[in-house]
């Protein structure tokens, strides 16, 4: 190999993996199995006591699991990844390493409907609470940090609404508040944007969408971006100060810029236990090799299908960053110059009557609650992933009555236009 740096398909292809050193396999082998033999008693001390690397037991971590890991801190340019369960599960083991009962954090109003239930829900039974922010106000997130609060969260394309968010802003909001500032770049993945260069600390991924493709495999992912100093306050003690079950190791102190990835794995996926799969691990693998020539053609195919319904007559508006006259253009031009993404919104004339017709009308568009497949998806989320919600939290989510949500994917676009016009004719 030459000292050449490494383009982004090519470690899409090959970061962190090698041939198998016992059978010469050149893809990464599923490693099926649960746990590992100790070379001696000494060997197995030195493991448990986080004195040196190595395999215990699958629920920590596994071989095939490794080369994601690697794959993706390379991919995103973090220091280290921990690969697990789902894109919630890697929520909560990053707020489970930061937070304490009685803290709260700030995350944008605009996110995914389970992100918001499980911030605004589910955390409370751990004492946290979630402070809602206006992310296309970047400096009025500041008026909501105080003493206890741990982190700004915010998802790069805003998901369904599809904002894009101006994270350079924000990050330099939570830098003067010594916070860290956490980003969900599921919509985008870092084909299109690499947060960790706009001042992000860490990245969140749910490997369930784009990234494994496929719409075959569960998994979440987190990027330790190594930026953040987790010993320049009080506010993070299970990073700075001394942990008594690992003989009073200081995390931070002992493992520098990839501290957090170990935090998140050695105290909150060795005893929350949302741990991946080794087969779903390989599965997601795969699909990073074609990330590249994947998302390229999602980006063509969905920037055709909003010009298209742009110009429809039963079409209301349509929130695509991609267009020219979008009020997110700019920011998408600066942060994602290589395409808006697959996934956006517009709104039909006759509100969620006609939303709910247009997703039973459809043919090639599969009705369904996920995103990043490589087949074009649709969901009417007043209906279904965002019903949970108020009309007016709706509303501020970007999924309001006569919103519709698609996901294209790779198809001939010409088929996916013709399905469009056939199911809006319905409706």
């Amino acid at each position: 190999m030459t000292d050449q740096q490494p383009g982004f398909s090519t470690l899409a292809i090959h970061a962190g993996a090698q041939p198998d050193a016992t059978t010469g396999a050149r893809t990464t082998p599923i490693y099926q199995t649960t746990s590992y033999v100790f070379e001696s008693a000494d060997h197995a001390a030195s493991l448990f006591g986080l004195q040196a690397f190595g395999n215990i037991y699958t629920r920590i971590m596994n071989p095939t699991q490794g080369v994601l890991e690697e794959r993706l801190a390379a991919l995103e340019g973090g220091t280290a990844a921990l690969a697990v369960a789902s894109g919630h599960a890697a929520q909560l083991l990053v707020f489970h390493t930061i937070m304490e009962p009685g803290d709260n954090f700030v995350a944008a109003k605009k996110l995914y409907g389970g992100s918001v239930n499980q911030f605004g829900h589910s955390f409370k039974s751990f004492g946290w609470e979630v402070r809602w922010g206006d992310v296309e106000r970047p400096e009025t997130m500041a008026d909501l940090i105080d003493e206890r609060t741990k982190a700004i969260f915010i998802e790069s394309f805003a998901n369904p609404a599809g904002a894009v968010s101006d994270i350079a802003a924000i990050a330099e909001v939570a830098q003067k508040a010594g916070i860290p500032l956490i980003v969900d770049n599921t919509m985008a993945t870092p084909y299109l944007c690499r947060p960790l260069e706009h001042g992000a600390d860490i990245v969140l991924h749910s490997l369930t969408k784009f990234l494994g493709g496929h719409g075959n495999s569960m998994g979440g992912v987190i990027v330790d971006g190594g930026t953040f100093d987790w010993s320049a306050s009080d506010r993070y003690p299970m990073l700075k100060e001394p942990r008594p079950e690992y003989g009073g190791v200081k995390l931070h102190e002992t493992f520098g810029n990839f501290a957090f990835a170990i935090a998140c794995r050695v105290l909150g996926l060795r005893d929350l236990g949302p741990a991946i799969s080794p087969f779903n691990a390989f599965q997601i693998l795969t699909g990073i090799e074609t990330l590249p020539l994947r998302m390229q053609r999602h980006c063509e195919n969905a920037l055709a299908v909003a010009k298209h319904l742009k110009g429809h007559d039963k079409v209301e508006w349509v929130n695509y960053s991609g267009l020219d006259d979008s009020p997110n253009h700019a920011l998408q031009q600066k942060y994602a110059p290589d395409g808006a993404g697959a996934v956006f919104t517009f709104g039909l004339k006759g509100g969620y009557e006609a939303g709910v017709k247009f997703v039973e009308g459809l043919e090639l568009f599969s009705h369904l609650a996920n995103i990043g497949d490589t087949r074009s998806l649709v969901i009417h989320p007043a209906s279904t992933t965002h019903r949970q919600l108020s009309d007016e939290q709706r509303g501020a989510a970007g999924a309001g009555n006569e919103v519709v949500r698609l996901s294209v994917g790779i198809e001939a676009v010409g088929d996916l236009l013709a399905d469009l016009d056939q199911a809006l004719a319905k409706a």
